[in-house]
Order: structure tokens, then C-alpha cells, then sequence
């Protein structure tokens, strides 16, 4: 589950580096401007962390520091990152057997996964909206600005009901504990707080950063400008070539909708989160709600062991070098201990 990304304040005038992450199977990905680790609970109870120096597209090209290509850039490294982290710690829960018997097929996952996604979020909803008005009798023009905002509420309906659905899922569900205890730390590291549990625990497994917000956003944000762009580029739309010209709009249009709401919420992240402005975070809170859980502390050790190695790969910059073994620690008490000198620790046997 995608969640706080490292690219807004942690805090006003702190110079600490800002890190962000996203929840894995039994596990958590931080990020920082030059540093990405991941920290993964393997069904033995030991720790395999795998940390390098990360630059991003930003740090690559000036192009993508730029407002409207940020937050492009952004979202395709967030996809990127996301899926090797995920795959990285499905790995971890799979004998060796297991691992080469699913060798070879992640980039079809990655595209079917998207395809899913588009048909279920962006086809469906569109469909369900011409489909509600013919059942009662109602006739909008595809241009009309009211068969947008239908789209919108099928859109967050059918978002919503997929994550409670999924939540019942106790595979889910504990990815939703890791989601908290990823936000946790995070709030703890931008109070500057020593990352210990007892300290994360007390925090809120709320972010304004989180991407279940940023998902909410791109559902406001596509009604507005689907509402505005179809009757400018698609004056004509009618019939089934039109709900396919309306359709293949509306995916044309991601980038933008990205980017928009990447600077939205990189607003109410800075701007929001105090006083009666607040009540504007309350709809992605509401969301986060479900793809958050409070976790335990086994769970909370592994969100601070990936934060903690995020921090550490950024203060050594790239000056230590790093390869793809996991390391593996015997426990949250071993990876501390041996976090002074990370690469110290013993990596995987081949």
C-alpha cells in the first residue's frame, strides 16, 4: 500500500532529510532523497533488510524538479519503486524452490496489475454512470459537467468498496498494520523523537502525505478537469464512439490529473494540517482508515528498521557501496546493533 512520499517538509525548519514510504507483504519501503532500504519480517523471525543509494528522476534530470513533470516523474518512480519492493518481499516469504518457480514473472504481474486497475477505476465507473442514466430515464450529454461528477462518485464508491473488500483479506490486513506503523514512524522521525516502539506507538496512523489521499485527490481532480476537457477537445461525443473517445480521454488526461493533484496535496500537506483548515485532510483520513490498522510491535520494529537504514544509506551518501543481497539480521535488536556499520552484516547466501 502506497503511502507518505519523500518529497514534502517533514517539518518547518528542521534540515533532517524528508522520507517517505509504503507498506509490502510483512514488511515496509522507506525512502529519502538518496536513500532506499526495505525491512522484511521472513516466517523464520528474522530481519532481511535491502538498502543502496537511490537518485531519483528529479536528481537525474532538472526537467522533473519542475511544477507539472514532478509530479509525473514522481508517480512513475512511486509505481517503480512500489512494485520492486513488493516483489522483493514476496520474496522473503518464498522458499528458494518457490523463487525460481515464480522467476520471470513480474513485468506481466506489473502490466496486468495496471490494466486491472484502469479497467475497475476509470472504465468501469464510466460505464456505470451511462448505465444509471438510462435506468432512470435521464439523458446527459458526455460532455455534460453532471455525468462527470457521476463518474467521480462511481469512481470513490468503487474505491472504497474495493478496500474494505480487501481488508478482509488477512494478508491484506496485515499490510494495512505495516501501512500504520510505516505512517507511525514517520511521524515519530519528523517530531524527532527517538525511534524506539514505545515512541511510535503513541503516534496517529494518519498522514497527510499518504497515497490513499493522493488517489482521493485524483478522483476530485479528474471530475473538474474531465468536466472541463471533454467539451473543449470532444464537442461532439455521442454513442458508443463516444464513450470510447471519452474513455481514451480520460486515460490521455492521468498525466495531468497527476500532476495537479501532486501539487495539491503537496499544498495541504505544508498548509492543512493545523487549524480549521484541517477538515479539508478529512476525506483522505476518512480513507486511510481502512488501509491503515494499528500494528504490533514486531510490526513497528520492521517500519523503524527500514526507516533507520532510509537515514543511514542518506548520511553515507555513496560513499559505502551496496549490491541487491539482502541482509539479514537475527533480529530488531541485531540490526540495531549492527546499524553503525550496515554493510557489516552477513548477506543472504546465494
Amino acid at each position: 500500500m502506497s503511502s507518505t512520499r519523500a518529497d514534502s517538509p517533514a517539518k518547518a525548519g528542521t534540515r533532517k532529510p524528508y522520507i517517505g514510504g509504503q507498506a509490502v507483504l510483512e514488511g515496509v519501503m522507506m525512502r529519502a532523497p538518496g536513500g532506499l532500504s526495505v525491512a522484511v519480517r521472513r516466517p523464520d523471525g528474522t530481519i532481511a533488510v535491502r538498502e543502496g543509494p537511490h537518485a531519483g528522476m528529479a536528481g537525474r534530470m532538472p526537467l522533473f524538479r519542475l511544477v507539472g513533470f514532478r509530479g509525473v516523474a514522481s508517480l512513475v518512480e512511486s509505481l517503480k519503486l512500489g512494485f520492486g519492493a513488493l516483489k522483493f518481499s514476496a520474496d522473503q516469504q518464498m522458499t528458494e524452490e518457490e523463487r525460481a518457480q515464480d522467476a520471470g514473472t513480474g513485468a506481466g504481474s506489473m502490466w496486468l496489475s495496471t490494466l486491472f486497475a484502469l479497467a475497475l477505476f476509470i472504465a468501469l465507473p464510466q460505464g456505470l454512470a451511462g448505465g444509471l442514466g438510462k435506468l432512470f430515464g435521464t439523458h446527459w450529454e458526455l460532455t455534460d459537467p453532471r455525468f462527470h461528477l457521476v463518474i467521480g462518485g462511481f469512481k470513490l464508491l468503487i474505491f472504497m468498496g474495493y478496500l474494505l473488500a480487501i481488508r478482509r483479506v488477512p494478508e491484506i490486513r496485515r499490510v494495512f498494520q505495516y501501512h500504520g506503523a510505516e505512517h507511525k514512524t514517520i511521524h515519530a522521525y519528523e517530531a524527532e523523537l527517538p525511534l524506539t516502539v514505545e515512541n511510535v506507538r503513541i503516534q496517529s496512523t494518519l498522514h497527510p502525505r499518504c497515497g490513499t489521499t493522493f488517489l482521493v485527490m485524483v478522483v476530485v481532480v479528474s471530475i473538474l478537469v474531465g468536466a472541463i476537457a471533454a467539451p473543449l477537445l470532444l464537442p461532439n461525443a455521442e454513442g458508443l464512439t463516444g464513450h470510447l473517445s471519452i474513455l481514451a480521454l480520460r486515460i490521455a488526461l492521468l498525466p495531468l490529473i497527476a500532476a495537479i493533484s501532486f501539487e495539491l496535496q503537496r499544498l495541504s500537506a505544508r498548509f492543512f494540517t493545523r487549524g480549521p483548515l484541517r477538515i479539508f485532510l478529512w476525506p483522505g483520513f476518512l480513507f486511510q482508515k481502512i488501509t491503515t490498522a494499528e500494528p504490533d510491535a514486531a510490526q513497528m520494529e520492521i517500519a523503524i528498521a527500514a526507516l533507520k537504514a532510509a537515514e543511514w544509506r542518506e548520511e553515507q551518501a555513496t560513499g559505502v557501496p551496496s549490491d541487491d543481497d539482502a541482509l539479514i539480521f537475527p533480529s530488531f535488536d541485531g540490526f540495531v546493533d549492527a546499524l553503525p556499520q550496515l554493510r557489516g552484516a552477513v548477506p543472504e547466501a546465494s
